[in-house]
């Protein structure tokens, strides 16, 4: 399997913070995987999505893209090559939704015949109608519709990765199940690499072919779902296993 992303020693640590946000971090993720972040607030999971795409960048360590340094790229151009999707969705509400998606496109200087196929293909993708939904504006969408919106929006230059900071938070449990489905589809439809951060244990365990707990700026544990319920690596994630079981039970027995 070819190595998607790869932090090696990475280390980061913020003015007056009392520990480092990343703690010495080596980790290695494969090409095709849906990688899920789990852990408290301040654990330093956002702080690992962002570096990836230099929003954050480390104070020593390296990291890699897909065999070369990111340090070696220019963060602007780097950057249209990942896609991004955050809790607030950030679509820019004086542009219909069709153009809204067609923004990363044109930048690249895709033609309009390339641009509307792709386009065509991603309301396919993310279930909405393309008649009914191209020429509305965000403020005519749901919130739920706005987060498929921003998930197609991300996608649209066809990024070999995609980085997803907490994107269903606001949203409501149903709506949220409803979402998570959906990227479940997407991702096997697409074969990109996801990396995916979340606070929700059970989400994390749903979502995740590989889930990374932190704590402090430090890997606890780093496996498939099933292998971390079934022998965590301590009492931190225990107790998250825990927690995660008993959303499992309230999913399997219809309460949301």
């Amino acid at each position: 399997m070819n190595i998607a992303a790869e932090f090696i020693n990475v280390n980061k640590r913020f003015p007056n913070a009392t520990y480092h946000a990343l703690d010495d971090v080596n980790l290695q993720i494969y090409e095709g995987e849906l990688i899920t972040i789990l852990g408290t607030s301040g654990c330093g999971k956002t702080t690992l999505l962002k570096m990836v795409n230099r929003i954050y960048e480390p104070d020593s360590g390296e990291i890699q893209l897909f065999g070369s340094n990111i340090m070696d790229r220019d963060p602007v151009i780097l950057r249209r090559g990942i896609g991004y999707v955050i809790q607030q969705i950030g679509l820019f509400p004086h542009m219909t939704v069709y153009n809204n998606m067609a923004t990363v496109p044109r930048i690249l200087g895709w033609e309009k015949q390339k641009i509307d196929e792709r386009i065509n293909e991603l309301f396919m993708l993310v279930n909405l109608d393309a008649n009914e939904f191209k020429h509305r504006y965000p403020a005519q969408l749901s919130g739920g519709q706005q987060q498929r919106i921003g998930l197609a929006r991300a996608l649209a230059a066809d990024p070999a990765l995609m980085l997803f900071d907490e994107p269903f938070g606001a949203i409501d449990a149903i709506n949220r199940e409803k979402l998570q489905d959906e990227l479940l589809k997407i991702h096997r439809a697409s074969r990109k690499t996801f990396l995916f951060v979340t606070h929700d244990v059970t989400e994390a365990f749903k979502l995740g072919t590989r889930v990374l707990i932190m704590d402090k700026g430090r890997i606890k544990q780093f496996d498939r779902p099933e292998k971390i319920l079934e022998r965590p690596a301590d009492d931190f994630v225990a107790a998250l296993v825990r927690s995660a079981e008993k959303g499992f039970a309230v999913l399997e027995g219809g309460g949301l």
